[in-house]
């Protein structure tokens, strides 16, 4: 079996924007159990085999260089919870004494529950894309209502228990009405918020535009502060 650090498809040495409050690195992972029409790191969660993986050493020993600067790692994708063995990534993050925040769409609310349980993530950004009879189509087909409707309750039971671990957004994609928003906020547990991410469409054939402005959180960049990502930071934008 591979190690999960070989599933390792990119990573930014610095970011100010995937966690407020804090100067993070960013790592992402390869592969996601969604088709979203709407991604914009396609080829990394889609087809990571076409990228190269970044290596754990070069990683770590820009961290460990710099762990008086970097407040924590954003752990992204693709989809980290489909990472087997991902807790030993976060056990040696944790060794650095760095915080950890893993994104998610919260479909594999077993792993999410095993994670927070081992104290391996401070926090969870849970990616609710909508009501749940949109699921589909959000998710280009990978999970129907039900199936969403069942994941995310999940979460949001951890969230109840754990409130300090857990924040939810949504990315207003076109297919979204502002009655569609206002539906998965009522999903939300009570004292929660629903951050709401602008949607800029990504650079590429499937995409439903083709114009963008400028990044959000989680996304892949090429650039000086970047290493292991084969694609152009135009096609990577929101």
């Amino acid at each position: 079996m591979n190690s999960a650090w070989s599933y390792v498809r990119g990573f930014e040495r610095v970011s100010l924007c995937d966690w407020p409050g804090y100067n993070t690195s960013v790592i992402f992972m390869g592969g996601c159990n969604m088709h979203c029409p709407t991604c914009h790191n396609f080829t990394m969660a889609w087809s990571p085999d076409q990228i190269a993986p970044v290596s754990k050493d070069s990683i770590m020993r820009f961290l460990e260089n710099r762990v008086k600067w970097i407040d924590g790692v954003v752990v992204t994708g693709g989809e980290a919870t489909l990472v087997p063995e991902l807790e030993t990534v976060l056990r040696d993050l944790r060794n650095l004494n760095m915080r950890i925040k893993l994104d998610t769409n919260g479909m594999r609310p077993l792993v999410v529950e095993s994670l927070l349980n081992a104290g391996l993530v401070d926090l969870f950004a849970v990616d609710v894309k909508g009501p749940w009879e949109l699921y589909p189509n959000l998710s280009g087909g990978t999970h129907q209502p039900e199936e969403a409707r069942k994941n995310l309750t999940e979460i949001f039971r951890l969230a109840q228990a754990s409130p300090e671990s857990f924040m939810f957004r949504l990315t207003q994609v076109p297919i979204l009405t502002p009655q569609h928003i206002e539906t998965a906020r009522q999903y939300l547990p009570q004292g929660f918020t629903l951050k709401l991410q602008d949607y800029v469409p990504p650079r590429r054939s499937h995409a439903e535009t083709d114009s963008e402005t400028r990044r959000m959180s989680g996304d892949m960049v090429a650039g000086p502060h970047s290493t292991g990502y084969s694609e152009s930071a135009q096609s990577q934008r929101h």
